[in-house]
């Protein structure tokens, strides 16, 4: 019923606490589904991840502007969210929780996203288990392969394809 993007973006959000591969995950999803709809559930699921992402580095400006585009796009969305599983009342209440500890500048706690489905709170479990991680554990802060995980990737396949870019661009001039 649940696809294996979603479910490995849940366990990720419960497990490794790995925002940024939630945020990657999410994004081939929503781009095979949506891709032109910045406003689509998918979307909204990305930014609540990058917001933790932000607020666990503290990065309380960054943490601020991607919790309130979440919680625009899940708003928009509530009737839907119980199709993703979710509890959309408990979610909504949720980010209330997470924005409110943003805009007061305290620090990131780890967070469970309300599923209503046991089927793929089951699934995203498994997943952990298969992976050799608990699920639903705080994130380890002193973690900084995951804490700093944006500027600590390898992204030479990206300049490789930038500088690759360039000297067609050059070529066809």
């Amino acid at each position: 019923m649940f696809d294996q993007a979603y479910i490995d973006y849940l366990a990720h959000f419960h497990g490794t606490r790995d925002y940024f591969e939630c945020h990657e995950l999410l994004e081939e999803r929503w781009k095979e589904d949506t891709p032109l709809d910045k406003n689509a559930v998918w979307v909204g699921l990305i930014q609540l991840a990058v917001s933790l992402y932000h607020h666990r580095r503290n990065n309380f400006i960054g943490a601020k502007r991607t919790i309130e585009k979440a919680e625009t796009i899940l708003t928009s969305h509530y009737g839907n969210l119980g199709q993703y599983g979710l509890d959309a009342k408990a979610l909504l209440s949720t980010i209330d929780l997470i924005r409110e500890r943003i805009d007061q500048n305290k620090p990131y706690k780890s967070i469970e996203l309300p599923i209503l489905s046991s089927e793929l709170k089951e699934a995203a479990s498994t997943r952990c288990k298969e992976w050799g991680i608990s699920y639903n554990t705080p994130s380890n802060l002193e973690d900084v392969s995951i804490v700093h995980r944006h500027s600590m990737r390898d992204r030479s396949d990206v300049i490789q394809e930038r500088k690759d870019a360039l000297v067609e661009r050059q070529k066809n001039r």
